[in-house]
């Protein structure tokens, strides 16, 4: 589903050149749940938006779902993301003038009535039913954390991809999260999660730890993964 080889990232800034991704080989299966684990600054959300085909890396090969991505043009990256990826990340970023139900249908290839009964049936699954037209401002930080989800299923990706998704939730909530992508995972899609906490290891079948943007250890799943 994923495969990196020999990946740098190098930005220029005041202060000099930083690499950002250092050489890294890194592979994913079809249907894994993959925790990056690592200190802030260690390279996981560039890993993360290379990945997305949102970052060119400075060396390197990268491929998504059997495409090179990086040898696509801009729009053709941008279609093959809303077609293949969905992203989750700490901030929401939902659109603030909008409800749940038009954010959710922003993503959607077809504003069809088959994408509004699907976006009703995501909407229900979360939990989310009663605040169905409230916008951004009014829901708690874990309803707009399931209002990202539910954006980022409406297109039926192959691959969600989270950055740091339960940075600003509570415990509860923090689990509430985890468990809506661990069920994205066992109906077979693809999950890669970049955190510096640990609440996402027990539905994990790989952690891979990152420091210096380097791949530092990989860690098989838990004795007792949840499912």
């Amino acid at each position: 589903m994923v495969h990196l080889q020999n990946v740098s990232k190098i930005f220029r800034t005041s202060r000099g050149l930083v690499k950002a991704l250092d050489e890294v080989n890194f592979h994913v299966e079809p249907g894994e749940f993959v925790v990056v684990r690592g200190p802030s600054g260690c390279g996981k959300s560039t890993l993360l938006l290379t990945i997305g085909a949102m970052q060119r890396p400075t060396k390197g090969a990268v491929q998504v779902a059997g495409a090179e991505i990086y040898a696509y043009s801009a729009p053709k990256r941008a279609e093959f993301r809303a077609q293949n990826i969905g992203f989750v990340f700490q901030m929401f970023h939902l659109v603030p003038y909008l409800n749940i139900l038009e954010n959710i249908l922003l993503a959607a290839h077809r504003r069809n009535n088959q994408c509004r009964t699907d976006a009703r049936t995501l909407i229900d699954r979360l939990s989310l039913t009663e605040r169905l037209y409230h916008k951004p401002a009014d829901l708690s930080a874990g309803e707009r954390q399931r209002t990202a989800i539910a954006r980022a299923l409406i297109t039926r990706p192959r691959i969600i991809l989270a950055d740091e998704p339960t940075g600003n939730l509570d415990p509860d909530n923090a689990a509430e999260v985890m468990r809506h992508l661990a069920e994205f995972h066992h109906a077979g899609g693809t999950v890669i999660v970049v955190t510096h906490g640990s609440v996402a290891d027990q539905h994990a079948d790989r952690i891979i730890h990152l420091r210096q943007g380097q791949i530092s250890q990989v860690q098989d799943a838990l004795p007792v993964k949840k499912k």
